[in-house]
Formats: C-alpha cells, structure tokens, sequence
C-alpha cells in the first residue's frame, strides 16, 4: 500500500473514534466575580416611603411582611380592640401611660412594679428592721419589766373567756397573714437563696393559699375584737398624762392608768380600727370579696399598694404590742392566758383600773370560772 493511501485510511479511522465517543466538551466558563453590594443597590426602608403613615397594617404587611411594629405601636398607645371577655379592659393589652413623681412616665402596670420594687419593698423592709432593732436595744436596756412588789395570790379577772377567744382567733390569724405576707414580700431576698428555687416555690404557694383563706377569718375577728373592746378604749384626761411622760416605763412606777393605757388605746385605733379597716378592706378587694366591684387591672394594683403600705404600718405597731404583751411586761401573757392576773400586778400597771375595781364600780369576776376563794372582794 502506498503511502498517501495508508495517511488517509488512518485520519477515516481516527475521525470515526471521535464521533463514537461524542463532541468534546466545552471550555468550563469562567466564575463570576463575587462584589460587594453597592449603597444604591440596597432598597430603602419601606416607612421611608411617601405616604407609609396612612397606610393600613394590611397595606404595610405587604410593604414589610413579618414587621408587627406599627400593631405593636398601636397596643402600647391604649389602642382598644376586639375581646369576646365581659370586662371592659380585655380589649386593651397594655395599660395606658402614666406619670409618678420621681418615676419616668410609663404604662401603669411596670409603674405598679417599679412603686412596689423601688419603694415599698426596701422603705417596708427598712421599718420592720428598725423596729426589730429598737426593740432589742429596749430588751438589752430595760430587760422584762417585772413586778415590784410580792404577788398576793389573790386574782383580778382581767379577761373573759369570750374576750380570750376573740383576740385568740385574731392573733392567730394576724400571725398566719403575717408569716406569709413577709416571705411573699421579702422571701426570695432571705430565703430563696437557702432553700432555692423550687422548693421557694412551694412555699409560698402554700402559704398565699394559707393567705387567702386567713384573710377573711382575720376581717370577722378583728371586727369582734373592735366592737369587744371599743368602750375600755375611749380616750380620757389621764391618757395625756401617760402619753407625755412615755407611759413611765423608763422608770420604777408606771403613770396609772384604766383597764388599757394610752399606748393600747393608740395602737387599738391606730393599728386596729384605722389601719386593720384598710387592710382588711383592700385584702378582700384583692380576693375579689367585694360584690358589684369591676375588677380591672388598675384596682387591683391600687389595691395591692394600699394593702402593702397599710400592712407594713400595723406590722410595726402590732410587733411592739407582741413584744409588750409576751416577754416585755412579766405576767402579761399570762393574763391573757388565763384571763386572771395578780392584785399586785393590776395595781402596778394599771392603777386606776385596779382602784375602780376595789371600790366596786368594775366587777372583779364577771365569769363563772374564778378560781375559788382567790378573788379580789370588793
């Protein structure tokens, strides 16, 4: 075979390989290059757009889908909308803005909170502290204050078994609201941290529920304690007396006085007419006691503040009474115990009611359980 015969059988063979096996694929293109984006490709915010403030939320959901910004506007303005619940309120989520004294203006529920956080809570606690304080100076200075002369083993009826068993149940009471009153308000500061989180919760679960049902008792008795010992408590002459000289428990004789002295009788119309009436009625407007009353959000709140305050004031009373009534005065508790006290000791503390008892003008038994043979005879 001749050359030029062999050259052109070999291209035929090498262009039929080519065709079996496809055309050649073509030259990858080249990646774009990757740019940063330009300020005038970026688009403008849609509330940058002529005419954005008269849109409707409808209009604006397809401007800016997902933004709930101009609704939320709306809620915390006191826009009112749509509630199928009775009470006028439902309609509105937040509460309208308010403004305190001290305080930047604000939604009156977080002024609710930051009243309760920023002033009752440590100017509350503050009080119950000193007072705590300064009766354990007058404990370390004075000591109990104990009777001068020798008991006589002959006995006054002081209170009567009706008396005991009214200020018993508001005593009772009065400590169960207390307790939990004081580790609902300041627990988590003392006793959170010892006994943690849930365990914390527990109790004061338990003992709000313990609240609650005490709450109403505690209105019934105090009202029985009130109308009880209205009369004994009524203000006379030697009252002033008392009061300038400090009762003259620095002393070694006490100013006289009738069957209360003028710092019992300031604590029954102060810390228990005056004050026990605004706790007791702001406690019940909180348990939601109180027929024909629209229970909104904002009575509540001012329901709480006025509880609170009133609350920290007879707790403060009522802790120099307890002191007075139990390790303060030796023979105190006793009386109320038993409803008996010593001739000795109604001579000492108070004077003029001991004398109206000698002279007959008080009884010195009204009940049928003296011990016998043991009563003053008057």
């Amino acid at each position: 075979m001749n050359k030029p015969l062999a050259v052109l059988l070999a291209s035929m063979l090498v262009g039929a390989g080519a065709l079996a096996q496809g055309p050649a694929p073509a030259p990858a293109a080249a990646a774009p290059a990757i740019q940063s984006p330009s300020i005038h490709d970026v688009k403008p915010d849609a509330s940058s757009e002529p005419g954005y403030a008269k849109q409707t939320n409808a209009e604006r959901a397809q401007v800016q889908p997902g933004n709930n910004a101009p609704v939320w506007r709306q809620v915390s303005g006191g826009v009112t909308g749509y509630s199928s619940l009775p009470t006028p309120e439902a309609g509105n989520l937040v509460q309208p803005f308010v403004k305190v004294p001290g305080m930047r203006a604000n939604n009156a529920g977080e002024v609710w909170r930051q009243v309760r956080n920023q002033w009752i809570i440590p100017y509350g606690g503050a009080l119950l502290l000193i007072v705590l304080g300064a009766i354990g100076v007058f404990y370390w200075r004075v000591g109990t204050i104990a009777l001068h002369g020798a008991p006589t083993g002959r006995q006054i009826e002081r209170f009567t078994p009706f008396e005991r068993a009214a200020h018993a149940a508001n005593a009772m009471t009065f400590v169960i609201l207390a307790v939990s009153g004081i580790v609902m308000a300041f627990g988590k500061f003392f006793i959170l941290p010892v006994i943690g989180t849930a365990l914390f919760g527990w109790l004061a679960y338990a003992l709000k529920t313990a609240h609650n049902f005490a709450g109403p008792v505690f209105a019934v008795s105090l009202l029985v304690v009130i109308v009880t010992f209205i009369k004994d408590n009524l203000p006379r002459a030697q009252d002033f007396t008392w009061l300038l000289r400090g009762g003259g428990l620095l002393s070694e004789h006490e100013v006289a006085s009738h069957r209360f002295n003028a710092g019992e009788k300031v604590l029954f119309w102060v810390g228990m007419l005056a004050l026990g009436l605004i706790v007791v009625g702001s406690g019940l407007v909180m348990d939601k006691l109180v027929p024909g009353l629209l229970y909104e959000r904002s009575t509540m709140q001012v329901a709480h503040v006025i509880h609170a305050v009133s609350t920290v004031l007879m707790l403060a009373m009522m802790l120099g009474h307890i002191y007075m009534g139990t390790i303060g005065t030796s023979g105190a508790y006793q009386g109320m115990k038993t409803g008996y006290v010593d001739e000795t000791w109604a001579k000492e503390h108070h004077e003029l009611w001991y004398d109206d008892v000698k002279s007959g003008k008080i009884p010195a038994q009204r009940s049928s359980d003296a011990p016998p043979g043991q009563t003053v005879q008057a």
